[in-house]
């Protein structure tokens, strides 16, 4: 598996970082939602407060093979309807994807 993640806050890339590292998967850190036109993957960790994350991240999942999980701030209800506009199929709040992120990274993993 090899995992992308579109954050710019430096705690929260070290701490996905350690859990991927964790897992035994590499992971990627995007900082710009354009980043991702040449980034190559299988799972993208959006976060979807950055501005133009929701497309950016719903065109790089349309791939085939490609998984998009986002996570908004605490259930921000406008993030949220520009993500499913933009169509990014699941969405969280930040303290649940921080929840189920070490199981997300678990090779062959269904959550």
């Amino acid at each position: 598996m090899r995992v992308l993640a579109l954050v710019t806050d430096l705690m929260f890339a070290s701490r996905i970082t350690a859990e991927a590292k964790a897992a035994g998967v590499q992971v990627q850190i995007l900082r710009k939602p354009e980043a991702l036109e040449k980034a190559d993957g299988n799972l993208l960790l959006a976060d979807l407060n950055l501005p133009g994350a929701s497309p950016a991240a719903a065109n790089w999942g349309s791939g085939e093979g490609r998984r998009v999980v986002g996570f908004v701030s605490h259930m921000d209800a406008a993030a949220i309807a520009a993500a499913r506009e933009a169509g990014v199929q699941e969405i969280m709040a930040r303290s649940r994807f921080v929840q189920i992120l070490p199981d997300l990274l678990r090779p062959g993993s269904a959550i």
